[in-house]
């Protein structure tokens, strides 16, 4: 069953580097915990009851799972000494940066190497388009950014750098002479999502991006912000359309209508950090002159990095250029998208190629992670609502988003986008006009986290809609309930959601909840000195990218033992357990090896891909698609909540191969059912109970019964699938035992009994259209929350006395680590509406001074422990697909707060964060 653990794929070659990926707990003869996810061997899949964590007992046991466990001598074939670098950052971008002052680094404390930004061309480095700009600020320039790396220095033992390190905290030694200000750059995007509905809704819309495409003003270089007025010269004919309808839209917000109730209302949020437990982490080892480049990583996109080291070190000059670079990788010790595409990787290939034969770790500890690490999105909003007095349905909404990217461009666009198309929430809005730019600043690199821009924009439009309600006098479930998107309505982008819609059911809940039922009860018997106060919130959040996708190989041994690879990344979302339970549907057991982030299993499919999914045509895809190893993308980062939905798939897909061609002919035998017998048809009637196939009027067969004879008979005993999802699945055909055979993939290969993989090319394809990159999203999960909040007057002192959250996430594939991660995102929900923030430049985080001690993250005393209701609703239906859900959980959290602040205080915030201090103000 097993490959060998040496085993991997040459993916790709890039500059003549050849690239290869594996996973970190397969090297040979590996003396620490060698499989990091263990499922309990032979035990069923209790399906609603969960089959406990498969990953479980080595993370509580303290096994090496995470990059930052790892040593040189940890690794079978490394030296067995570790140097240690460090990345100096700049603390200054409003003066020239002239050097360092390393004199107080004497003796043994001496860096063996020193990397600055003249040592890159002389090395030959060039930088992936996705990290343009300087990996280290030159001398004489300004720093792009708080926190630009300008220096890397390496110590042979960990004495030496462990002493400078201290040594080196203050950041005083980075000198900086004429003051400059800060550099200006261009934005990363801006873009503008006008929709105007139909007379009904069974109408065409009048406009939508789904039928003109997104648009774009014109730049202009001499404007700090873009000039959305359509009457500005030279502006794109598409753009024009769209902005003249959206100008309608915000004069009849503007006009003085007494049928009409209009909010214009600003809101602000704050930068925070992701805070995920292990700061970021490589180890790397280049044995110098042309060999090979041996890594270690903990990153949520595997292949992304690799791709990117390749790029990094394509044009090398001797001896820095490997022949080969071997990637590994490790579990992610919490990402929350901070580790998604993260430059961080670069300089841990860096700090070994300058130092040849000597493994090299570059370990953040916390200050350099305030300090360099991605950050949340701060964005300025203003944003303004009408509504209809008479009805209470909402007729309008107009919003403009900036949000501050920082010094590097990241993901920004993208969470511009993002946070752009969810800024009406749950809401049926049929005039809707957004425009939204990410600014380039001098703060610290921001990009992907959880909520990715829609925690902001969900957080403005649920306490508008909050105090609008409050305006016309009516219940606010009762008003989100008028208003909100049924089953098969459009969204702002012109699109209907592909995936049950909820609302109703969640805001019947929250409404019949005691928190709610009880709120004007308890409000009035609160305390002389202490104030009550309910809130409420709603949301939706997608699910995916517009580009997914997923590897996954499954093999059956004769004894009946499963094993499961898959690419996706643990990263404390239960990915092997998901995965375990998901094809233990299809194979009847749990697994008896889960190996998650792996990339290097799947060369039987021989996968060729080319263009960016994202912006490529029809046309391009459909000559492409003519080569049946073609895919429009390989391999996709572990994010954008796609873990169950995306993650499993593959491997899924694969177990259906493997039961339909492998373990139903085997059942058939050992039934002494004859191909021709009606029955030998019915693979879809038989079921799993207790590990055994059952039919009706038939003997159950076990699953090792069934596994023998599939080997004996040279059935399919193990499959390798990949599958693509555009807001829907790839599909194709391919030709199986005189058949055409269907699936959500478009790639598989084979295995028969103990023999070799071979590829099966499909007959026929289809991938998603390209138009589908039109829509904002088509995949959504939903989630409401209600707060009861206790204030002391005196004090401003507030205190989550009650909390419910209920939620929808299809079938959960594992309850258990759901509901944990809704109990997780309350708590960043608590933190991110009450505590957590980050001074935007000099003051903030990029001047490497910010720890735990000046950063307050939500603790046991801050969270409702023993008050704290979460309810999940059982699937639609017993097939629904399972859901991404790890981010919605948090959203509700922040506005319902805000909410119940409100009523208890008769004050509404409208920045973030609510503090103690804030609130002791508003009631003095």
């Amino acid at each position: 069953m097993r490959p060998s653990r040496r085993e991997f794929v040459k993916w790709f070659s890039a500059g003549g580097i050849t690239v290869s990926l594996s996973h970190l707990g397969l090297a040979k003869e590996a003396p620490f915990a060698s499989h990091e996810t263990l499922p309990g061997r032979g035990k069923i899949n209790p399906a609603a009851k969960g089959a406990g964590r498969v990953d479980g007992v080595a993370k509580v046991t303290g096994a090496k799972l995470y990059a930052s466990d790892f040593r040189a001598n940890d690794l079978p074939g490394w030296p067995q000494t570790t140097s240690h670098a460090i990345l100096v950052r700049a603390n200054d971008a409003t003066h020239v940066y002239t050097g360092m002052d390393l004199g107080r680094l004497k003796g043994a404390l001496k860096p063996a190497v020193v990397v600055t930004a003249s040592d890159l061309d002389r090395i030959g480095t060039q930088v992936p388009e996705f990290y343009a700009g300087d990996l280290f600020c030159p001398l004489g320039k300004t720093p792009l950014y708080l926190g630009q790396p300008v220096a890397l220095l390496i110590f042979e033992t960990f004495d030496a750098f462990d002493r400078a390190r201290i040594a080196l905290r203050d950041g005083t030694f980075v000198r900086f002479g004429e003051e400059t200000g800060p550099v200006t750059a261009p934005d990363y995007g801006s873009y503008r999502f006008t929709r105007v509905a139909g007379p009904s809704p069974d109408k065409p819309d009048v406009y939508s991006p789904i039928q003109a495409g997104w648009v774009s003003p014109k730049k202009v270089q001499n404007a700090a912000l873009p000039v959305w007025s359509p009457l500005a010269r030279e502006m794109p004919p598409d753009y024009v359309k769209a902005a003249k309808h959206g100008e309608r839209i915000r004069a009849e917000l503007a006009a003085d209508d007494d049928a009409m109730l209009v909010l214009d209302r600003e809101f602000e949020t704050q930068s925070v950090d992701p805070m995920f437990l292990e700061p970021e982490c490589g180890l790397a080892w280049y044995a110098g002159k042309g060999g090979t480049l041996e890594l270690v990583l903990g990153v949520q996109s595997p292949y992304e990095a690799a791709e990117s080291l390749a790029h990094l070190l394509a044009s090398a000059h001797a001896p820095y250029k490997p022949a080969h670079i071997n990637a590994q990788f490790a579990h992610v010790g919490g990402g929350f998208g901070g580790r998604d595409h993260t430059p961080f990787i670069l300089y841990v290939a860096l700090a070994a190629i300058v130092f040849p034969g000597k493994p090299v770790r570059l370990a953040h500890d916390r200050y350099q992670q305030f300090q360099g690490g991605i950050k949340r999105h701060p964005i300025k909003m203003r944003s303004r609502i009408g509504i209809d007095r008479a009805s209470g349905l909402i007729r309008a909404f107009a919003a403009d988003h900036v949000l501050d990217g920082g010094g590097l461009a990241n993901f920004s666009a993208n969470v511009a986008v993002v946070a752009a198309t969810g800024a009406i929430g749950i809401y049926d809005i049929p005039k809707v006009d957004v425009t939204t730019v990410a600014m380039h600043s001098r703060g610290v690199t921001a990009g992907s986290m959880r909520g990715y821009g829609t925690l902001q924009t969900m957080t403005a439009i649920e306490v508008l809609v909050d105090e609008a309600a409050g305006e016309l006098k009516l219940d606010p479930i009762e008003f989100r309930r008028r208003n909100a998107l049924k089953q098969n309505g459009r969204t702002m982008t012109g699109n209907p959601y592909i995936v049950s819609v909820r609302t109703p059911e969640l805001l019947d809940k929250l409404e019949q909840h005691p928190i709610w039922q009880q709120r004007a009860q308890l409000k009035q018997q609160g305390a002389s000195g202490r104030l009550v106060g309910t809130g409420v919130a709603c949301v939706t959040k997608d699910y995916g990218s517009g580009a997914d996708c997923s590897l996954g190989r499954v093999e059956l041994d004769p004894d009946g033992r499963i094993a499961i690879f898959c690419d996706h990344v643990e990263m404390g979302n239960g990915i092997g357990t998901a995965l375990a339970n998901r094809v233990a549907n299809h194979l009847g057991i749990i697994a008896d090896e889960v190996s998650v982030a792996r990339v290097d299993s799947y060369d039987a499919l021989g996968l060729v891909t080319s263009g960016d999914p994202y912006t490529m045509d029809q046309k391009t895809q459909d000559a492409a698609e003519k080569n049946p190893r073609w895919v429009p993308a390989i391999s996709s980062a572990t994010s954008a909540s796609i873990g169950a939905h995306v993650g499993t798939h593959s491997a899924a897909e694969a177990a259906r191969a493997i039961f339909r061609f492998g373990l139903w002919p085997a059942a058939l035998e050992l039934w002494r059912i004859p191909k021709t017998d009606p029955r030998a048809r019915q693979w879809a009637s038989a079921s799993w109970r207790n590990g055994r196939l059952t039919m009706p009027d038939l003997e159950p067969l076990a699953l090792p019964a069934l596994a023998a004879t599939a080997h004996a008979r040279g059935f399919v005993t193990g499959a390798v699938a990949h599958s693509f999802s555009r807001w829907a699945w790839s599909r194709a055909r391919f030709p199986l035992f005189g058949e055409q055979y269907r699936a959500e993939i478009d790639a598989l290969a084979i295995r028969r009994g103990n023999g070799r993989f071979e590829r099966i090319n499909r007959s026929s394809v289809k991938f998603p259209p390209t138009d589908n990159n039109r829509i904002g999203t088509a995949y959504t999960s939903m989630c409401g929350t209600l707060v009861r909040v206790e204030i002391e007057r005196a004090t401003g002192a507030l205190r989550i006395a009650k909390a419910y959250s209920v939620f929808e996430c299809g079938t959960a594939l594992v309850p258990e680590v759901v509901m944990g991660q809704a109990h997780g995102g309350f708590a960043m929900g608590v933190g991110y509406a009450l505590l957590e923030t980050l001074p935007p430049f000099e003051g903030g985080p990029g001047n490497g001074e910010w720890n735990l001690g000046r950063y307050l993250v939500a603790r046991g005393s801050d969270l409702p422990l023993r008050d704290l209701e979460i309810e999940m609703l059982k699937p639609r239906t017993p097939d629904e697909a399972p859901k991404g859900m790890a981010e919605v959980v948090m959203i509700p959290i922040v506005p319902a707060l805000i909410n119940a602040i409100h009523d208890a205080t008769g004050h509404r915030f409208r920045s973030l964060p609510v503090t103690s201090s804030l609130l002791k103000g508003v009631l003095a």
